[in-house]
């Protein structure tokens, strides 16, 4: 089976084109990101808009073009926290639906984190042991811990890079006094969250055990700030703590033109880079990791599994997707997951 597979993020959407088969692994035949500079259209009232709407429209059909060219029989799309979150939600998904045939679906912050930690188990495999995981979105900060398949722990929190550099960072650089207001949030932010999650019994139960989880981290900030870094472990790219602190500081001197210019910041991303890395600095910090591997696979790869799975037992394996899958429009009703 040939799944296209829409991911709209706060930043672009991006559309992977895959063929599943059953008991055989992942095979990507093309992939296409379209600009949708979300987080940058967020109205006062906390809704989206006209021309981002607009321009959202626009990036969904540029990515269907592709997903026909390609021959795909099936769509899964799904808008993360930018359209999930906001205030007229329900209008922007009509619009988009109306004018590509296209109808966004949502995951849960927590199903994001359940199907990326399940990409992150695919990529590393069994032999990784436990691991824990951590994906920063331009809305959101998902956190998932587990020996398995699927996380025992799984939250997500609204530490997006893209959510705090508009509501907390106006100053381009930033002030002193902004950098530790954004600071404080992202602590009580982190607090809560994690408080309210068993990820640290999860942790103090391994330690007791005297075994150490595999900490991997997935997302383009974090690549981003990977690549700041320059750290790599047996030839893959990973983030230390101890290079971080130097990013920081040298990120939030800078203006985002200046930040574009650094070796591995897009421009798209120059303006939120900063508060992705104090979102990476005060994560490490509070859970007292020395290092992140950074995992090429996340949320797009993990629908993928959970569809090949779905298609390789031939029953239900998990209902996260099932209100995601549609048929491209313009092609026939064929190969439908949820009614094969």
């Amino acid at each position: 089976m040939r799944s296209a597979i829409l991911d709209v993020g706060s930043n672009s959407a991006h559309l992977d084109v895959v063929d599943l088969v059953p008991n055989g692994p992942l095979r990507l035949i093309t992939t296409i990101k379209e600009p949708t500079r979300l987080a940058e259209s967020i109205t006062t009232d906390g809704g989206l808009d006209a021309r981002a709407t607009r321009r959202l429209s626009r990036s969904v059909r540029g990515a269907l073009k592709v997903a026909w060219a390609a021959d795909a029989t099936e769509l899964v799309a799904f808008a993360t926290s930018a359209v999930r979150d906001a205030a007229n939600r329900v209008a922007v998904v009509e619009e988009v639906a109306a004018r590509t045939g296209v109808r966004l679906g949502f995951l849960s912050g927590r199903d994001e984190a359940r199907l990326t930690f399940l990409a992150a188990r695919g990529w590393y495999g069994w032999s990784a042991g436990p691991l824990l995981l951590a994906d920063i979105g331009g809305g959101s900060l998902e956190v998932a811990t587990g020996t398995g398949a699927e996380p025992e722990a799984a939250v997500s929190m609204p530490l997006g890079a893209g959510r705090l550099t508009r509501d907390l960072l106006p100053g381009d650089p930033p002030s002193r006094r902004e950098l530790m207001r954004l600071r404080r949030h992202i602590m009580d932010g982190l607090e809560t969250g994690l408080g309210e999650s068993p990820l640290g019994d999860w942790l103090a139960e391994l330690q007791a055990d005297g075994r150490e989880p595999q900490v991997v981290a997935t997302s383009r900030t974090f690549t981003q700030l990977a690549k700041l870094t320059g750290d790599t472990r047996h030839g893959q790219p990973v983030l230390r703590r101890q290079s971080l602190e130097r990013v920081v500081g040298r990120l939030a001197k800078r203006t985002a033109a200046q930040r574009a210019r650094l070796k591995g910041v897009s421009a798209s991303r120059s303006r939120q880079i900063l508060a992705g890395a104090l979102v990476a600095e005060s994560l490490m910090d509070m859970l007292e990791l020395r290092r992140f591997d950074i995992c090429p696979w996340a949320l797009r790869e993990g629908v993928a599994l959970r569809l090949l799975a779905r298609i390789t037992t031939a029953r239900p394996v998990d209902g996260d997707i099932d209100h995601l899958v549609q048929p491209l429009p313009g092609q026939p009703r064929l190969h439908m997951v949820s009614g094969a």
